[in-house]
C-alpha cells in the first residue's frame, strides 16, 4: 500500500473478500485490483501484493481496491477502533510522529502475520520498532533487519517467483523510507486508506 501511494494512488479501498473487490470494480471500472489469497495474485486482479512490482507502476490519481490474507482482514475486523493507521517499516517514523502529535489515550499495535494465523517476522519487527519509539526509547534497527533476513520465513522469497519476488524483501525493509502515513476512513460502508503527510 505504501508503495502504491508513493507512486501516486489517490486511495485504496480495503476489502475482506475477493468477491467484494470484483463488485467494487464493476462500480468503478477504472479502479485497479491489488492483492492476494494465500500469497498468490488473484486471477483477474491487476497486481498481486508485491511492493517491488507496485513501485514500478504509474498510479497517479488511481483508485485501488485491495484484498489480502492478513492486512486487509485486520482492518475489516477492527470494527471498534477509533482510528486505523496502516503500519509498515517503510512508514515507521511517520507513524510514530502521527500518533505522538495526536496523543491518544491508548494505542494498539496489531502485527497481522500470515493470514492472522502465524506470526510474520517482519510484522513483529515493525511492531517492536513502533512500540520502542512510541515509548521514547532509542532502538537500533540493524539487529531487527538482520533478524528478519536470517529468519526461515524469508526463504519464501528465495525462489524469486512472480508472486514473491526476492526484491520484495529489500523493499519491505527500507525503514523510514516514506514520510507519510496511511489513515483508514470509514464511509458509505467502505474502508478507504488515504495518504496523509505526517
Amino acid at each position: 500500500a505504501a508503495y502504491a501511494f508513493e507512486r501516486g494512488a489517490s486511495e485504496i479501498v480495503l476489502v475482506g473478500e475477493v468477491d467484494e473487490a470484483f463488485a467494487l470494480r464493476r462500480r468503478w471500472p477504472d479502479a485497479l485490483l491489488m492483492g492476494e489469497v494465500g500469497g498468490r495474485r488473484v486471477d483477474g486482479f491487476d497486481f498481486g501484493n508485491s511492493p517491488s512490482v507496485i513501485a514500478q507502476q504509474d498510479l497517479r490519481s488511481k483508485r485501488l481496491i485491495q484484498r489480502t490474507s492478513a492486512g486487509t482482514q485486520g482492518v475489516v475486523n477492527a470494527r471498534d477502533a477509533d482510528e486505523i493507521v496502516l503500519g509498515s517499516l517503510v512508514c515507521a517514523g511517520a507513524i510514530v510522529n502521527y500518533i505522538q502529535a495526536r496523543a491518544p489515550q491508548s494505542v494498539s499495535i496489531v502485527a497481522m502475520g500470515y493470514a492472522a494465523e502465524e506470526k510474520a517476522v517482519e510484522d513483529e519487527a515493525c511492531a517492536e520498532l513502533l512500540e520502542a519509539r512510541l515509548r521514547g526509547e532509542t532502538i537500533d534497527v540493524r539487529p531487527l533487519i538482520e533478524h528478519v533476513l536470517r529468519d526461515p520465513q524469508t526463504e519464501h522469497f528465495t525462489g524469486d517467483s512472480p508472486d514473491m519476488p526476492r526484491a520484495d524483501v529489500d523493499y519491505c525493509l527500507r525503514v523510514d523510507a516514506f514520510d507519510f502515513v496511511m489513515v483508514v476512513e470509514r464511509g458509505d460502508g467502505l474502508l478507504v486508506a488515504r495518504r496523509w503527510e505526517a
